[in-house]
């Protein structure tokens, strides 16, 4: 979808950048598919916060989106493009021929009308969803599958597409948008195609408030604070971190420091991204 810019009417407005809407067919969630969705602050069950910078923002449902794609062998037919709070990306709304209805993320392209399938002898095209051995070399997909049945947890977010490069037995190797090359199981699933709303990551919101809609709060530079409240904090006046490389505010490396500590998965990693 392109990108609008308005009029410099107020300052807020005057760098802001826009997604367009024209692709939207349908301002209203189809009820049935909707949750509600508490917020919680950023904070644990124990009230504590584990996650600084949350709070506030828009009242939000959660729509219902089905990752597995299992209705194997039944056509559905694209019923709506539509908005998602939760997500960059856009959703479309499938009407299955048995009378079910799902909400898929929508990719690149999916048009009003047009027919989505899944299962091992599902076409190869845009919105349908394979098991990665009936997908051919090259393609590029998006919601891929780590375990076989979960769902797709992989490239999910707007703009995102992984390629399919090889097929060693039991494996097929992926690169990921990260550039990280995983192996994934050929059993697992993923739909065709690059995820929606490519021009996302162009969007400039232009003013702090629409920050604070999307529950996001201010935050404050470390080198502002007291000594106590931040290693970078203290000194008279502006000062630099006076440390060998930043920190964060419980004192471990901010940059180039490896924080991955999934362990059980390193076997499945073919090869790391690479420095941007």
């Amino acid at each position: 979808m392109p990108l609008k810019s308005v009029k410099p009417t107020t300052p807020g407005r005057r760098g802001a950048v826009f997604q367009t809407t024209e692709d939207i067919t349908r301002s209203e969630p189809r009820k049935s598919l909707l949750r509600p969705l508490k917020k919680r602050g950023g904070r644990s069950r124990n009230g504590k916060i584990t996650v600084r910078h949350r709070g506030g923002g828009h009242k939000r449902r959660l729509r219902i989106i089905d990752y597995k794609r299992d209705k194997a062998g039944v056509l559905g037919e694209v019923d709506s493009i539509e908005y998602d709070p939760n997500r960059s990306s856009r959703i479309a709304l499938i009407k299955y021929r048995d009378g079910d209805w799902r909400y898929i993320i929508a990719p690149n392209g999916l048009k009003v009308g047009e027919t989505v399938n899944a299962g091992e002898d599902a076409e190869v095209r845009l919105g349908n969803s394979l098991p990665l051995r009936a997908i051919p070399t090259g393609t590029m997909v998006h919601n891929v599958e780590m375990q076989v049945g979960r769902g797709g947890q992989m490239v999910r977010s707007a703009g995102s597409a992984a390629q399919v490069l090889a097929k060693e037995g039991r494996y097929t190797l992926v690169r990921l948008p990260s550039g990280e090359v995983r192996q994934v199981f050929s059993e697992c699933v993923a739909t065709v195609g690059q995820v929606s709303a490519v021009d996302h990551k162009n969007v400039k919101l232009g003013k702090a408030g629409r920050r604070r809609n999307m529950g996001k709060r201010p935050q404050v530079r470390g080198v502002v604070m007291s000594p106590r409240d931040h290693p970078h904090g203290g000194g008279e006046g502006r000062s630099p971190i006076g440390m060998p490389g930043p920190k964060t505010p419980w004192g471990k490396p901010a940059l180039g420091y490896r924080t991955r500590r999934n362990k059980s998965t390193d076997k499945m990693i073919f090869s790391r991204r690479g420095k941007r």
